[in-house]
């Protein structure tokens, strides 16, 4: 299942993805995983979140990524939930290949795994294909 929280820069999406991850840490009986650009949310969320920089893996593009979180859920079953900041700033700011990437990884997930992207959008500037991810 994939979930997205959008808005303009600024406008607290990631405040809201914070408290989306430390309330899970405690409602989860799974593995929880955020994985960013950098080290900006390394010390807001719980030390029990795996916590990734998608610099360190060389990740820069919506295949790398995808494929990232499909060897990432290949290696562990326990995996419930997946956050997700600044998906634009990760893979590139393309919203036609973000909307195939999206499709592909509510397939990958299906019901199992809960994924929740922070958009750095406008929801008017994002295409009906995406915009259906909604939270």
């Amino acid at each position: 299942m994939v979930n997205l929280i959008t808005g303009k820069k600024g406008t607290g999406k990631t405040k809201i993805l914070i408290d989306k991850i430390n309330a899970a840490v405690k409602d989860s009986n799974g593995c929880l995983v955020c994985i960013e650009k950098g080290e900006t949310l390394r010390r807001s969320i719980s030390y029990k979140v795996r916590w990734c920089n998608a610099e360190q893996f060389a990740i820069d593009s919506f295949d790398a990524f995808y494929g990232y979180v499909a060897g990432m859920l290949a290696g562990n079953y326990d995996i419930k939930e997946i956050y997700v900041d600044g998906i634009l700033k990760i893979a590139g700011a393309d919203f036609d290949e973000l909307g195939r990437m999206l499709e592909k990884v509510d397939k990958l997930t299906g019901d199992e795994v809960s994924v929740t992207f922070t958009v750095s959008a406008d929801a008017s500037e994002l295409p009906s294909f995406v915009t259906k991810f909604f939270d």
